[in-house]
């Protein structure tokens, strides 16, 4: 207990300093005295502007989309029983992003703000459902990931339809650049759209944490421990499903968050899978944090994708752990 309580605040002091050094980086470098200022009003009216409606909104974002993606991670990982578990990988992500896609193709968004997130996390929803009846009717780790690639694959599909049958050229780069995934160019309106349900879903997965400890002896052994496995399977699914499928509705696809940082942090907590979902959590947000922070340290043309900068580390990881767990069975 005392060694995850070391490592969360060690990660939460880490994500204050980058978040102030994200609040002072871009075209106008700001100082740190200068970021402070804006934050509590008392600078400049340019101070204020740059701080509080061009960059705190990204800062908050990357918080959001990082603390759901590490914990979604870390408990799937934990429920599933299958180090590989992870929302973009199991599909749980690409098809958040087709029901938010489907919204925008339909024009469903005149409506309400509200149909993007929900239509996202129904799907997301919908995904977690399958993979986790895939896992009661006895499916091992590789026919489980197969599924999630298969999910992951029909989902990409089917955006990749409703591109090519899009009314104008407009809307196509308007939905490419969405599915990318990224956090700039955002508002506090977007945080509010996102920010309810971010909440609930961390709240459930975060309850499930004790439950996650013992059911790693196995579901058997759990339930002789009293253990409320039907309850602790629809908190996580339920959880997942809220907080991946409001932040895909509005940064879009960010993957493999929810790979990598579990797997850096799991020996930090002594592989107990129950303090692992804050720490994933907390180092998810930092991770995500960092790779914005270095896309802008980038020179290029055009500003890269958030979404293109986790996948270029998550896929090398992805293929490390691969390689590894062959070799661990040979």
């Amino acid at each position: 207990m005392r060694q995850s309580l070391f490592l969360n605040a060690i990660l939460l002091a880490l994500l204050l300093a980058l978040s102030l050094l994200s609040l002072g980086f871009g075209e106008a470098p700001l100082g740190f005295g200068e970021v402070i200022a804006g934050l509590l009003g008392t600078g400049s009216e340019e101070q204020r502007l740059i701080v509080r409606e061009i960059r705190l909104p990204r800062v908050v974002l990357a918080w959001l989309v990082g603390l759901s993606l590490g914990a979604s991670g870390a408990a799937l990982q934990g429920l599933l029983r299958n180090p590989l578990a992870e929302p973009g990988l199991l599909g749980i992500s690409s098809s958040a992003s087709l029901g938010a896609v489907l919204t925008l193709y339909f024009g469903v968004t005149t409506l309400s703000l509200w149909t993007v997130p929900v239509t996202a996390m129904l799907f997301a929803l919908l995904a977690t459902l399958l993979l986790y009846a895939l896992t009661r009717a006895g499916a091992n780790n590789p026919t489980l990931i197969l599924a999630g690639v298969a999910l992951s694959s029909l989902a990409g599909a089917l955006t990749s339809l409703a591109l090519n049958l899009a009314p104008n050229p407009t809307d196509v780069q308007d939905i490419i650049l969405w599915l990318l995934g990224s956090i700039s160019d955002r508002s506090f309106d977007d945080v509010r759209l996102c920010l309810p349900f971010v909440l609930l879903g961390l709240t459930l997965l975060l309850v499930c944490g004790p439950a996650l400890d013992v059911l790693a002896l196995g579901e058997a052994e759990a339930g002789s421990l009293g253990v409320d496995l039907a309850r602790v399977r629809a908190l996580i699914i339920a959880g997942s499903a809220l907080s991946v499928g409001a932040t895909v509705a509005v940064t879009g696809t960010i993957g493999f968050v929810g790979l990598v940082v579990p797997h850096l942090l799991r020996r930090f907590v002594r592989f107990r899978p129950g303090p692992l979902v804050l720490s994933s959590a907390l180092g998810g947000a930092l991770l995500v944090l960092a790779a914005d922070v270095a896309l802008r340290l980038i020179d290029t043309p055009r500003e890269l994708m958030l979404g293109v900068v986790t996948a270029l580390i998550g896929a090398p990881f992805f293929l490390a752990l691969v390689l590894r767990s062959r070799r661990d069975m040979l």
